[in-house]
């Protein structure tokens, strides 16, 4: 007989995969313009413009759209979605690359996967399955091989502040990504994300003019607009749409496999506009990762089917 229900889910899990691809590509394209940016201005301020344009972008669409307003119970999830997955994250992690190589902080955000595994074993009633978790170690250790020459950063003294606020940035996504996933139904998760952006974009603004760590607009130059437009519109808006809609329809597992990928696009589109060296290190560790996501992928799908087989008809 046939089941519209099972080819209804199969389009969207193909539509969310698809997402999740999009994702791994052009996150993996943000750690250059981000590097790019806070050479011509500081961090925090990059941040606070991205986030607000960007923010003003999606909330525009939704009021045109007549979309009504949160409730006022909506608005503690949203203040903290905000803080979770942009404020802290976010700023934190561009403010860290001012202070850290591109490579140390590629290995940083590469530990997301691995929070979101921690995370589960004590939040989560559905167990990860061991193939996956070797998945998940296999995949960072694939990051530790492309980026080897880095792995002494970490005993550097002058990088401890940057490896610190990386580290709590990567935290922060973890939580953010799990409490997105819990509470997405509970409004639109899209214009809650613009409202995030533009909250977080003001607040950190204020933080960055407040520290003395901003300068005139007059004064930015037009490689940190470049970057700043392409963060915002790709990096925030186009991007987390894709994010969004992969994380509701997968499980939270599987979508965060992009944070391995995007360091591997990130040297890729460095050897190719940029002439870096593509060495057997690079190589080998970008086998290795695209071996661990492959891993994490089948055991999930047999988890899937397994728990279908299982469930009562």
């Amino acid at each position: 007989m046939f089941n519209a229900s099972l080819v209804k889910n199969y389009s969207e899990r193909k539509k969310a995969l698809f997402a999740l691809a999009v994702l791994c590509v052009l996150w993996g394209t943000t750690w250059v313009a981000a590097k790019e940016g806070v050479r011509h201005m500081p961090p925090l301020q990059l941040v606070s413009i991205r986030q607000t344009l960007a923010g003003l972008l999606f909330t525009s669409y939704f009021i045109f759209k007549g979309m009504p307003w949160p409730k006022a119970r909506e608005w503690r999830p949203i203040l903290i979605l905000g803080t979770l997955n942009i404020l802290i994250p976010n700023g934190l992690t561009t403010w860290g690359v001012k202070y850290i190589s591109a490579g140390l902080a590629a290995i940083l955000a590469a530990t997301f996967p691995l929070w979101m595994v921690v995370i589960g074993m004590f939040s989560s009633k559905e167990k990860t399955p061991g193939r996956a978790i070797q998945g998940f170690l296999l995949g960072f250790l694939g990051i530790c091989l492309i980026f080897y020459e880095h792995l002494l950063d970490f005993l550097n003294p002058d990088f401890l502040f940057g490896i610190v606020i990386s580290l709590i940035g990567a935290w922060s996504w973890a939580f953010g990504t799990i409490y997105t996933k819990q509470n997405a139904k509970v409004f639109n998760p899209y214009f809650s994300l613009g409202l995030q952006m533009l909250i977080s974009g003001i607040v950190v603004g204020i933080i960055s003019k407040s520290a003395g760590m901003s300068i005139p607009l007059s004064e930015i130059k037009w490689q940190a607009w470049t970057a700043i437009l392409y963060l915002a519109l790709i990096g925030s808006v186009v991007s987390f749409i894709a994010y969004l809609y992969a994380l509701q329809r997968l499980p939270i597992e599987q979508a965060s496999i992009y944070g391995y990928i995007n360091p591997v696009i990130t040297v890729l589109l460095g050897a190719a506009f940029f002439g870096e060296k593509l060495t057997v290190f690079i190589m080998a560790g970008g086998i290795v990762t695209l071996y661990g996501v492959y891993s994490i992928n089948q055991a999930l799908r047999r988890s899937a089917k397994q728990n279908k087989k299982s469930s009562p008809a």
